[in-house]
């Protein structure tokens, strides 16, 4: 290690470039080699390094680089920017101001990454490396306190100081459920048996998440170190990680993670020279949505279908192959090192009075910085979306926010200064959740929000609750009716009552959360199904058979570029003369609207 960080402390600079998903898919892999190449031609690859980074988290303006120390932040970068960047920064000295990050509705570019709000306001626990190590590298976690908790976990502390060192900092499942994880850990160890397994959940499937692939992405070895911690604590020495096929760059680093940690001698047999063997093991899961659910998973590890079984016995107590388990999700075991590093009242001073640390987001919708947060418990709505979000982009209003993944409830403006917490979101119809946060703005209908979850859900679910597989399937048939026009007002009662059934009647949290869209969705903006079902009109100008399209004559220079976008051919006209749009021809794509730049066509 030392000769390693020997070579690091060589260079005068260090380009921290992000190689996450998200920045990957936008070359920067290819970047990396650019780079390299410009500053081989002006003799600076001797002073200046390339590090490829996990997920930044800045992902609505990658690929993203930070150059240390002095922390100046670019964003956008292309192949074609990075010549000029090498001479103008690092040959000369002169950072290049339009490649660096200007906020919302400011002119002045901010330089430093430490500056800008998204980044200065979060508080990074399990993030905590994130841009700062390649994760591909285990001496350079190893630099950062990596594996130091462990060595304390095994030569400080006893199992059951682990467990209470854990109760006592708060810490709750990230995973959605949000049990205490000490007293999860607790019940696994004093549950009868030699053979116990630990398991890490990265099945994460809500539309628009990534934290736990982003987490694994950037820091896999902080979370085998948190699983080490754990096994040590309830008495497991095997493991397995959960991780979708479809995640292959997270399964790339955690299987680099996993060989480098038995190298080293911090897996495998007899860790830190004590009697503790700890190994983990890769299962590949196909992208059931179930499987986010732990019994489910349990039966997809074993081979069989995943479904979820009936409670009790908890996995705690017969879990995987009927031995006691305990299972935890990514962003859980990620926090477990600092706790254990830092203590117990360190991670206990964040957050509220029942929801302490911090919890990690991927904020997304319409928001200008849509990425990867993490912030303190009770921080409000308010400071995410405006503060760290950046607020609604095009001048448009904010309307709803849905936390807590496709079974999550929806959130009006009215509540934007509900502080997160589990209970709070529990309160207003929504819930926790992993931590997906779609932000939706006035443009958006909430009866179609709706049926787009309950869609979502139909599709996955497992189909062994009746209430569930064709309770889903009534519910999405009704939302349907209402946004084709050919609602009724008692369909409002009927998505109550069959809402509370399936709630009830369901064996698993995604048939009991299931109904939380719509109800939230009634709840708050009841009078946009009034406008469906009575007026026959939706508001936001969605739905597509309460719509046409129109083009307003006052407005219309003529420029023909509607027309010649049209990929139905229903818009005519001559040009500089106002054009029309025919309404039997017309799909009512939009497309025509997003490309006007006179906002001359009319939604009635």
């Amino acid at each position: 290690m030392n000769d390693q960080v020997q070579e690091q402390n060589k260079y005068r600079l260090h380009c921290m470039l992000c190689a996450g998903t998200a920045c990957v898919s936008m070359k920067s892999l290819r970047l990396k080699e650019v780079l390299e190449e410009e500053l081989k031609k002006h003799d600076l690859d001797k002073e200046v390094a390339v590090v490829l980074t996990g997920c930044n988290g800045f992902c609505a303006v990658g690929p993203i680089m930070t150059v240390m120390p002095d922390g100046i932040f670019y964003h956008s970068l292309t192949e074609e920017i990075i010549p000029h960047l090498v001479e103008e920064h690092f040959l000369k000295g002169r950072p290049v101001k339009k490649l660096m990050f200007t906020p919302p509705e400011e002119e002045e570019v901010v330089p430093k990454m430490s500056d800008i709000d998204f980044f200065s306001r979060q508080t990074l626990v399990a993030l905590r490396n994130r841009g700062l190590i390649d994760p591909e590298q285990i001496d350079e976690y190893i630099a950062r306190d990596g594996y130091k908790a462990l060595a304390k976990a095994l030569s400080e502390m006893t199992p059951e100081d682990i467990i209470e060192e854990i109760k006592k900092s708060g810490l709750r499942g990230r995973g959605g459920g949000g049990f205490p994880t000490g007293r999860k850990w607790e019940f696994c160890k004093n549950a009868p048996g030699d053979v116990k397994y630990i398991i890490c959940n990265c099945d994460e499937g809500d539309p628009g998440a990534y934290m736990d692939r982003s987490i694994v992405e950037a820091d896999p070895h902080a979370v085998l170190e948190g699983m080490a911690i754990g096994a040590r604590a309830i008495g497991a020495n095997e493991a397995y990680v959960y991780i979708r096929a479809e995640y292959p760059l997270a399964m790339k680093r955690l299987m680099l993670a996993i060989e480098s940690a038995k190298e080293y001698g911090l897996l495998g047999d007899n860790i830190f020279g004590t009697d503790f063997c700890f190994d983990v093991n890769i299962c590949h899961g196909a992208g059931a949505f179930v499987c986010g659910e732990e019994t489910s998973l349990i039966a997809s590890i074993e081979g069989r279908p995943p479904e979820p079984r009936q409670r009790p016995p908890f996995p705690a107590q017969s879990g995987l192959w009927g031995k006691p388990t305990n299972i935890n999700n990514v962003e859980t075991w990620a926090n477990v090192p600092s706790i254990i590093n830092r203590g117990a009242d360190w991670f206990a001073g964040m957050g509220t009075e029942t929801s302490k640390g911090t919890k990690v987001f991927s904020l997304v919708g319409k928001i200008a910085n849509t990425g990867l947060i993490e912030v303190p418990m009770g921080i409000t709505l308010r400071e995410i979306i405006f503060e760290i979000g950046g607020g609604i982009p095009n001048g448009k209003k904010f309307k709803a926010v849905q936390t807590g993944g496709p079974s999550g409830g929806c959130i009006p403006a009215s509540l934007l200064d509900l502080p997160i917490d589990y209970e709070s979101l529990n309160e207003v119809g929504s819930m926790m959740g992993s931590g997906g946060m779609i932000v939706m703005d006035e443009d958006t209908c909430m009866v179609d929000v709706a049926k787009y979850f309950i869609d979502f859900c139909v599709d996955e679910s497992c189909g062994k609750c009746s209430t569930c597989r064709d309770g889903s399937k009534v519910l999405l048939d009704i939302l349907e009716r209402i946004c084709h026009g050919e609602g009724k007002e008692e369909d409002l009662d009927l998505l109550e009552e069959l809402s509370a059934a399936i709630k009830d009647g369901s064996m698993c949290g995604l048939g009991q959360t299931l109904p939380n869209p719509v109800l939230s969705t009634m709840k708050y903006f009841k009078d946009e199904y009034l406008a469906h079902i009575r007026d026959k009109k939706c508001p936001a100008g969605v739905c597509k058979a309460l719509i046409q399209y129109c083009i307003d004559p006052e407005k219309c220079t003529g420029c023909t570029l509607c027309m010649r976008r049209c990929p139905s051919s229903a818009i005519v006209g001559e040009k500089k003369q106002p054009h029309k749009i025919l309404l039997d021809k017309c799909t009512k794509c939009g497309i025509c609207r997003d490309v006007c730049k006179f906002d001359c066509i009319i939604v009635e």
